[in-house]
Formats: C-alpha cells, sequence, structure tokens
C-alpha cells in the first residue's frame, strides 16, 4: 500500500495508525475513513503461495482526475429528481433487483403526478429485462409511453429511450420483427433530435444491425454496423472498448458471409484495441 503525502488534504484524515488502542498489542494496526479511495496498480500471485493474491493500492487525493471522472460518472448513472430515484436507480446498478422493485412499487403507491408514474413504470420495465422477464419489461415500458404520448409529441426526443429498451426486450425474446419496429422508431428520433457524430445514434444503428444480423440479412447488417463505426470512430478515443466491440460485430458479418479476409481485417482491429485496453485475461480478449 502506497501512501503519497502530497496527495493529503490538509482538511482531510484520510487514516490513522491507532496501535496503541489496539485490543491486540502485536498488531499493526490502522484505521481509514469513510470514503477514503484507493487505485488498485497491481494484483498479482503470491509467489509463496498460490492460493493468495497481493494487490498494491495507492491513495487517491481529491484532485486526482480519474477519480473526479468515476465520481461524475456514477453521479450520472444515478442521476434523478429525488433521492428514492436516485437509490432505486443505484439498486439497479448494482444487481439488487428485488429491493429495487420492492421500491418502485411503493414509490408507485405514492406517485403523485402522471410523469412519476411514467417514470416509475420505465424503471420496472428496465428491472425486468434485466432479470430476464422481457414480456413483463414490455408490459411496463408500454404504460409510461401511453402516460408520456397524452403530453409530447411523437417524435419527442424523450421517447427514444423507451422505444429502444422495448426494442431490446423484443430482441431478447428473438422476435426481431417487433425489435425492428421500435429501434427503427428510435433511430427516427435519434437521427431527428441528436447531433450526426452523437454516441446514442451509433447505438441505434448498432441495435438495427444486430437485428439484421440475427435475421440474417447481412447486407443490412454491414450497412448499420458500418454507420456505428463510422461515428464511434469519432467520437471515442482509438482504444475505447465499444470501438472494439464494433469491430468486432463487422467481422462476425463478414465471417457469416464467407468473406474470411475481411474478418480476419476486423478481428485484428478489435484485438488491438482490446489487447491495450483490458487486463491479459479478460474474457473478450480471449474472444478475440
Amino acid at each position: 500500500m502506497t501512501i503519497d503525502p502530497n496527495t493529503i488534504s490538509a482538511a482531510t484524515t484520510p487514516f490513522a495508525l491507532i496501535d496503541e488502542y489496539s485490543a491486540i498489542e502485536t498488531e499493526k494496526e490502522i484505521l481509514f475513513s469513510m470514503h477514503t479511495v484507493f487505485r488498485v496498480d497491481d494484483i498479482k500471485q503470491s509467489v509463496s503461495n498460490s492460493r493468495l493474491w497481493e494487490v498494491q493500492l495507492s491513495l487517491t487525493g481529491d484532485n486526482d482526475p480519474q477519480l473526479a471522472a468515476l465520481t461524475h460518472q456514477i453521479r450520472e448513472e444515478t442521476q434523478g429528481s429525488t433521492g428514492w430515484h436516485r437509490m432505486g436507480k443505484l439498486m439497479l446498478q448494482v444487481g439488487h433487483y428485488n429491493q429495487a422493485e420492492e421500491l418502485y412499487n411503493e414509490l408507485l403507491k405514492n406517485a403523485s403526478s402522471d410523469s412519476d408514474k411514467a417514470f416509475i413504470y420505465h424503471q420496472l420495465g428496465f428491472l425486468k429485462n434485466d432479470k430476464g422477464q422481457y414480456q413483463e419489461a414490455v408490459s411496463f415500458y408500454e404504460k409510461s409511453l401511453e402516460i408520456r404520448r397524452k403530453t409530447l409529441l411523437e417524435d419527442h426526443s424523450s421517447l427514444a429511450p423507451t422505444y429502444t429498451n422495448i426494442g431490446l426486450a423484443y430482441n431478447n425474446m428473438g422476435d426481431y420483427s417487433k425489435a425492428l419496429e421500435f429501434y427503427e422508431k428510435a433511430l427516427k428520433i435519434d437521427e431527428k433530435a441528436l447531433p450526426s457524430n452523437h454516441p446514442d445514434l451509433a447505438t441505434s444503428y448498432s441495435n438495427i444491425g444486430a437485428v439484421y444480423y440475427h435475421m440474417s440479412d447481412y447486407s443490412k447488417a454491414l450497412e448499420f454496423y458500418e454507420k456505428d463505426l463510422e461515428i464511434t470512430k469519432k467520437a471515442l478515443p482509438p482504444n475505447h472498448p465499444n470501438l472494439a466491440a464494433s469491430y468486432n460485430n463487422i467481422a462476425s458479418v463478414y465471417d457469416d458471409m464467407g468473406d474470411y479476409s475481411k474478418a480476419l481485417e476486423f478481428h485484428e482491429k478489435s484485438l488491438k484495441i482490446r489487447e491495450k485496453a483490458l487486463p491479459p485475461n479478460h474474457p473478450d480478449l480471449a474472444i478475440s
């Protein structure tokens, strides 16, 4: 464990040595403050005992840019109009589906507005989809849509995520024609509402490409995967895992089309990124 004194703010005390207060005199004890955050620098198997792993940690500081970026991302993923809404999102993020469902059902009983009900129905749909209960997911998403359509235009930008999620649920059920129907509705909105290089637009293209791929319409799949790749190359850094996924999707299409030289070309591009972006034992690297 490494602690750089220069990273410690004068206003905080991240840890304290408490040997003299320990109940066991032979132990060297350190008490860490809540919210103390360490970076994992290295993980390696112990030389002396193969059942143990050694983890090298270093203390982060208040001005650490990576910690600030991570904190910002967590806040973005769990934002909500109320503390309860944020709590529900956090439960979904960590996979506590039963607790999240209890919370959302209770919030639904006490919802004071249609907008609250629409949001909760959408979150319940998201929850059911993650649990593999796809038909129930569609039902909740449609309840959310029904409420929102009363006050919004058919092409309002806030409807696109729900159309996308309904498409995803149908895709997971193997109903590709229905998946395509809703993915295309989302794409129609995204193309109007978003700039041409927006990552969400790339996601819409990728979703449609995946449906065509499952339907064995490889020329259409390739068309949409290439649109996804074009945006992704502009929107993301060159070693981003999502870019590797885009290359891999195109490679899979060429592979099924029997164009193995092109498939190899794109698989190698995907592998090159994953070798840089992922740890050596990551399963995606093994797939590449």
